[in-house]
């Protein structure tokens, strides 16, 4: 995809399709996956450790949650099915991504899954949980304008969960959000990724 990428909010590739398979929280997961979106090819290793380490929400829990830059919709379904109940929003600038998180979710039966462009969020909402792989190659400025965005729209106690490569700048994204005034800690670290806590109670 030369002078295009995942963050292209109508990818021109072709949407070569596939199934991704991947197990989470004790289900197993079949998604749709395509060219243009990010890691159609297979779950992606740090959204694997994400959703290994993290603590996924209880059934009973009443949300809402976001997955923020959702792709394909793997974080977002896993969150759908794991607490049924609440409203979980998928969002990504990447139209394709968005179809497919949205075709993933009604394969699961997950209607309680949203998929919006981040300006299609209504402004009032504030997040139980934020999950993010977020897409680091989009270049430090656009990446912190981003999180500034969508980190203070976490409720009281809220908590944002990201995953970041160690070599892409994990530690020095820690140091930029305590700076910025979040509380952050180091959840967990595997195979070269770290998983940070922002906020909490």
């Amino acid at each position: 995809m030369t002078g295009e990428h995942y963050f292209t909010a109508q990818p021109s590739v072709g949407g070569r399709r596939r199934d991704v398979e991947f197990s989470a929280g004790g289900r197993e997961y079949t998604l749709a996956a395509a060219a243009g979106v990010f890691s159609a090819d297979r779950l992606d290793p740090g959204t694997a450790v994400l959703l290994r380490k993290a603590p996924l929400p209880a059934a009973g829990a009443a949300g809402p949650y976001l997955d923020l830059g959702c792709g394909y919709g793997p974080i977002a379904c896993v969150l759908a099915m794991s607490a049924p109940h609440a409203t979980v929003y998928a969002v990504d600038v990447n139209e394709r991504a968005r179809a497919l998180a949205a075709e993933n979710a009604a394969r699961l039966g997950a209607g309680n899954l949203r998929t919006a462009a981040p300006e299609e969020v209504p402004d009032d909402v504030r997040f139980a949980e934020i999950w993010s792989n977020p897409p680091i190659r989009v270049g430090k400025a656009e990446l912190h304008a981003m999180l500034d965005r969508w980190l203070p729209r976490l409720a009281p106690g809220g908590v944002a969960w990201l995953v970041v490569a160690r070599h892409l700048g994990g530690d020095s994204l820690q140091r930029w959000l305590e700076e910025r005034g979040h509380r952050v800690g180091r959840h967990a670290s595997q195979k070269g990724y770290r998983i940070l806590k922002v906020g909490g109670a």
